[in-house]
């Protein structure tokens, strides 16, 4: 897909409160293509996410994904990403902010070996794949995201022991997971803002009570 469309799919997902809108460089618009490009040869023959439409995979996973990037810009210097299946939303999250250490866990074989090739392809640094589930992780990030993951309840108690004290859950969830959430995560404080272009689609923040 051409760039120059992918941008103007990705323009609600980008847009700030006053009007005005982040613009994506020309290097991380190439990225994402090059990422479609990876995902729909790769979905051809295994089947790593449901959407098969380009236009709805850039909509759907990679504005999500932005979204998310484009909210926690900033505040954090490490990110763990809990069940990265195709790569959403680490991989654009590491994409828009370069500066950040990302760490895709994925337990399945064939998707695991699917973000190592993302990985290659595009050149990115400072991303990695831990190739098992994430409670075997022996790590602490600033930042702990997920989206789309099997057993929710159970992801989201992993992803808050995977946090940093001062650190921030961001997690992209359906408007029905909210109630679950907050009953499971007690001692944070919770914020969320609807998903562009969703009815029913949240970004949710969380950070441990500190008082």
């Amino acid at each position: 897909m051409e760039t120059a469309r992918i941008a103007e799919l990705l323009e609600p997902y980008l847009r700030r409160a006053d009007g005005g809108g982040e613009v994506l460089t020309q290097v991380q618009l190439q990225q994402l293509s090059d990422f479609l490009d990876l995902l729909l040869r790769w979905n051809a023959k295994t089947n790593l996410t449901s959407v098969r439409e380009p236009e709805a995979i850039v909509t759907r996973h990679f504005g999500e994904s932005l979204f998310l990037a484009r909210r926690v810009s900033g505040e954090a210097h490490t990110a763990i990403d809990v069940g990265s299946g195709a790569g959403f939303p680490g991989i654009p999250l590491r994409i828009y902010s370069p500066h950040l250490a990302v760490t895709l866990t994925e337990s399945q074989n064939k998707k695991a070996t699917f973000l190592n090739e993302v990985i290659r392809e595009l050149t990115l640094t400072h991303i990695n794949v831990f190739p098992g589930r994430a409670e075997e992780l022996n790590l602490r990030a600033d930042l702990v995201t997920f989206r789309a993951v099997e057993k929710f309840e159970q992801a989201l108690l992993i992803a808050a022991k995977l946090l940093k004290p001062t650190g921030c859950l961001a997690l992209l969830l359906g408007s029905r997971q909210m109630d679950a959430a907050h009953k499971l995560l007690t001692g944070f404080e919770i914020d969320n803002s609807p998903v562009p272009e969703s009815r029913e689609r949240v970004l949710l923040f969380a950070r441990r009570n500190q008082g």
